[in-house]
């Protein structure tokens, strides 16, 4: 008999310490030992609705029998309160909890066992339109025909919204990587890592952003949370899962969290930056490590960017999120990339090539040992299309399909060097509207469609969503009148 192995004293994920066993391998035995060791009351089911938030069914747990049938059946919901399109009549879906997302909820009047769920139809198939089911296909699909797996995360920013300090006051635009006291919010920044790394998502590190602005009876103070490379459906969750501990988080501190696009006349918007790298056979095949950038890596830049018009449908949902495109800055100026250029649509990160990382160690720590190296590379490919206002699943699930065009067209390389240059005036540019977005969607619905990956009605939903938009003789007035641009922002304050 082989021994368990012990969970690291720097293991965050309280259940994988308790059950001595990665949170992969957890079964619902195992959560019904945890729950009876912790004496928890209650299990959430947690699920992403058609509106990209999370949802909740609470259950108040009454006998071990009890909570066996939750962690193992689930429970059945009405598919038509939850999803566009979907009938009344036959409307019943089931919720089946994914053991290896459990994690304590550190909210709420009790401690609850939480789990994530992914949906089924009457025939317990998966659900053609759930947004977990139609990532999970796109993963697939994409591994199915290159024999790569797609690794993502965001990086997702934020703003709090409070009173007036008049101690250490906030410089506009001046926010990036702050430290307190001039930085503002950072014990709630500090308190969702906690909670994040506990829940089992895997992070890189917060910070201040540089978004600071100070109106006569608040101040709005950017902030940011990078993720760690994951599967591409776990990195979909974890952003859910962000956002509801950030809104939480704030609201108990007396402060507001939005993640819009736009906020303010003034301040920088929010984007949804969303980092990826190919893997196959362990190995991340964007970067040779001594020459950089792989041709795979170019396909995969040609695939993001000749999808890029048609992905605004998913990832810049609200009128907001082209008010933010219209504004420069550090939006995304044309449908083109490069590397280390925050201004392209897609750009190539600094990720520690050429033998520069033992260089480095050496001068700053001289006689330090070898330089251990990572698991996987960590060069990724940055798309900085998406906003605040994002389906996360559906951006996503859109980025396997693009990636999979782009690594299967023989001209994606021809794509590639002609999308890469340093005049982004020249290039095309992203849509200018939802409506405008819609139709991009329109003329690219085949290749989501492709595969049965996206079914035609839910393509169909978002199209008559984006066409739905009343914001229209808003935006026409925005850019001249500070009122009609205000009742933009306010429409879309809480939008994901």
């Amino acid at each position: 008999m082989t021994s368990t192995p012990q969970a690291s004293a720097l293991e965050p994920h309280p259940l994988v310490r308790l059950l001595e066993k990665p949170a992969a391998d957890f079964t619902a035995a195992d959560l019904v030992r945890a729950a009876e060791e912790l004496e928890l009351r209650q299990v959430n089911l947690r699920y992403v609705g058609g509106s990209g938030r999370l949802k909740t069914i609470a259950f108040p747990i009454n006998s071990r029998e009890h909570l066996e049938g939750v962690l193992t059946r689930g429970e059945r919901v009405d598919g038509s309160s939850i999803f566009e399109g979907t009938e009344a009549a036959t409307s019943d879906v089931y919720i089946v909890p994914r053991h290896r997302t459990a994690f304590l909820n550190p909210f709420g009047v009790r401690q609850s066992l939480d789990l994530l769920c992914s949906f089924y139809d009457e025939d317990g198939e998966p659900l053609a339109y759930a947004q977990d089911q139609i990532v999970r296909r796109a993963a697939e699909a994409l591994t199915r025909e290159t024999g790569m797996s797609l690794e993502a995360f965001g990086e997702l920013e934020y703003y709090l919204v409070g009173d007036v300090d008049v101690n250490f006051p906030v410089e506009e635009e001046r926010g990036y990587q702050e430290s307190a006291p001039f930085s503002k919010g950072q014990r709630v920044r500090e308190e969702v890592l906690g909670h994040l790394s506990s829940m089992g998502v895997q992070l890189k590190y917060a910070h201040g952003e540089v978004g600071n602005i100070r109106e006569p009876d608040r101040q709005l103070v950017q902030h940011e949370i990078e993720f760690w490379p994951v599967p591409v459906a776990d990195a979909a969750d974890a952003l859910v899962l962000a956002k509801w501990v950030v809104r939480e988080v704030a609201h108990a501190a007396g402060l507001e969290a939005t993640f819009a696009p736009s906020v303010s006349a003034e301040g920088a918007g929010s984007g949804l930056h969303v980092h990826s790298r190919l893997v196959r056979d362990g190995a991340n095949v964007v970067v040779d490590p001594q020459e950089g950038l792989t041709d795979t890596g170019r396909r995969l830049i040609a695939g993001y960017l000749s999808a890029s018009k048609a992905l605004t449908a998913f990832g810049n949902t609200v009128s907001t999120s082209y008010l933010r495109f219209a504004e420069g800055g550090e939006s995304p100026e044309g449908i083109c990339w490069g590397e280390t250029d925050r201004t392209g649509l897609v750009r190539v990160p600094l990720a520690w090539v050429g033998g520069v990382l033992p260089r480095m160690v050496a001068h700053a720590n001289p006689g330090s040992g070898p330089v251990p190296e990572p698991p996987v590379h960590p060069q990724t490919v940055e798309l900085r299309l998406g906003d605040g206002s994002a389906d996360v699943h559906l951006l996503l699930a859109g980025m396997a399909v693009a990636a999979r065009r782009g690594l299967t067209d023989p001209d994606s390389l021809k794509v590639a060097e002609r999308l890469s240059s340093e005049d982004h005036s020249t290039f095309e540019q992203l849509p200018s509207s939802c409506r405008e977005s819609a139709d991009e969607l329109e003329r690219e619905r085949e290749l989501f469609e492709a595969e049965d990956v996206f079914p035609a009605s839910l393509i169909d939903a978002v199209l008559e969503r984006l066409r739905d938009d009343q914001d229209g003789s808003l935006v026409k007035k925005a850019g001249k009148s500070d009122d009609a641009r205000a009742e933009l922002v306010r429409r879309h304050w809480h939008v994901g």
